[in-house]
C-alpha cells in the first residue's frame, strides 16, 4: 500500500508498505477513505516530536471502513463506515475510567506517532471497541474528519478547559485550524466577546466569517493593549492559545484578566517564560490537555444537527498520491490560504 513515512526532520516520503495486520485482540485494520493533516504532523517535521521516530507512517485522522477485526471487536464488523478517533482508548485503565483516555496506559495518542497512522490506504486501530465511531447514515465524510482531532481538541482543550460562560469574553490567539475549530464552539456557551488575534488577515477574516466580534493583527507589537481597549482596560476571562510559540503564550499572559484562565492548546517545541513577578497576584488558572475525545460523541450527534458545520474549515483536497503536495500547501498556508486539506486514499 501507499503510505506517507516521517523519515527525520524535513524529511518525509511515500512509499510502498505492507499492508497492516492484526495483531491484537482489539485491534480493527481499516481502509481510509479520507485523511487530513494536522499541525501537530509540521510539528513532527520539525523534530518537536519526540516519541515519533523515522520510518513512522504519519496521520491520525480520518475516515474509512473497517477491513478485518480481531477476536475481540465486537462493536464493529467489515464493511462498516467508521471515524478514526486521534486518541486510542481501551476504557478499562486508571485513567481511561477518569476520562482521560489521551493518557491510556495501553493506548493515547499513538496514531502517527508511536505506531504507524491513518496517511495510507490503510491503518491498524488498536482497541477498536472503544477508538472507533459508526458514521451515521448518509453523513458527509470529509466534514466528519473534522471530528477526529481538531474540533473535539479545539472544544475541550481550549472552550471546556477555558471554562467560557454566557456573557464572557474570550480571546483566541491564533486563527489556524485549531483557533477556527474552537471558534466554532466556543460559541456553543455565548460569550459576549470572542477576540480572535493573528498576524494573517486572511485568517483573520475567515474569523470573523466563522463569528468572532473582533479580530486583531498583532503583526504591530500591540495586541495588548487593543486587547485592553476593548475589555475596559481588564482584559479577557479566558485566553486561548492556539499556535505554540512563546510569543503567542505570553501574549496569553498579558491579556488575561484577574481570576482569569490561559487555555493552551498549542504544541510547544520550545520552552515558555512564566512571568509570576506579575501573574502572582491575579488569580489567574493555567491550563494544558491532550484531547481525550470524550467530545466526540456529542460532537457527532451537533453536526448531525446542523449546529455545527466543520466543513467549513477545509480549503484544499487532494488524493493520496499528492499529498507530499498537500502537505507543502498545507504548509506554507499564509501563501495559499489554505485551512485544512482533506486527502483522498
Amino acid at each position: 500500500m501507499k503510505a506517507l513515512v516521517y523519515r527525520g526532520p524535513g524529511l518525509k516520503a511515500l512509499e510502498d508498505r505492507p499492508k497492516p495486520a492484526i495483531k491484537d485482540p482489539g485491534d480493527a485494520i481499516v481502509k481510509i477513505l479520507k485523511t487530513t493533516i494536522c499541525g501537530t504532523d509540521l510539528h513532527i517535521l520539525k523534530g518537536d516530536v519526540a516519541t515519533c521516530r523515522p520510518g513512522r507512517i504519519l496521520g491520525h485522522e480520518g475516515v474509512g471502513v473497517v477491513d478485518s477485526i480481531g477476536p475481540g471487536v465486537t462493536a464493529f464488523r467489515p464493511g462498516d463506515k467508521v471515524l478514526i478517533s486521534c486518541i486510542s482508548a481501551c476504557g478499562t485503565c486508571e485513567y481511561c475510567r477518569r476520562g482521560m483516555y489521551s493518557h491510556c496506559t495501553t493506548g493515547g495518542w499513538i496514531l502517527g506517532n508511536e505506531i504507524d497512522g491513518t496517511q495510507a490506504e490503510y491503518v491498524r486501530t488498536p482497541h477498536a471497541n472503544t477508538s472507533l465511531y459508526h458514521l451515521p447514515e448518509g453523513a458527509d465524510e470529509e466534514a466528519l474528519v473534522m471530528l477526529s482531532d481538531i474540533l473535539p481538541t479545539g472544544f475541550e482543550c481550549g472552550v471546556l478547559n477555558g471554562k467560557v460562560a454566557p456573557g464572557s469574553s474570550v480571546a483566541i490567539v491564533g486563527s489556524g485550524p485549531i483557533g477556527l475549530a474552537a471558534l466554532l464552539t466556543v460559541q456553543f456557551y455565548s460569550p459576549a466577546q470572542i477576540i480572535v488575534i493573528d498576524i494573517d488577515d486572511n485568517r483573520l477574516g475567515l474569523a470573523r466569517q466563522f463569528g468572532a466580534t473582533q479580530a486583531i493583527n498583532s503583526a504591530d507589537g500591540k495586541a495588548a493593549e487593543k486587547v485592553k481597549a476593548l475589555t475596559g482596560g481588564r482584559g479577557v476571562d479566558t485566553a486561548i492559545e492556539a499556535v505554540g510559540v512563546p510569543e503567542t503564550f505570553e501574549l496569553c499572559e498579558d491579556i488575561v484578566a484577574p481570576g482569569g484562565i490561559i487555555a493552551n492548546i498549542g504544541v510547544h517545541g520550545k520552552k515558555v517564560d512564566l512571568h509570576l513577578e506579575w501573574l502572582w497576584e491575579q488569580n489567574i488558572e493555567i491550563t494544558t490537555r491532550l484531547v481525550d475525545t470524550v467530545s466526540t460523541p456529542m460532537l457527532l450527534k451537533t453536526v448531525q444537527a446542523k449546529k455545527l458545520d466543520p466543513k467549513r474549515l477545509i480549503t484544499h483536497r487532494f488524493t493520496l498520491d499528492k499529498i507530499e503536495d498537500a502537505y507543502d500547501t498545507f504548509g506554507h498556508a499564509a501563501d495559499t490560504h489554505a485551512l485544512k486539506v482533506i486527502i483522498a486514499a
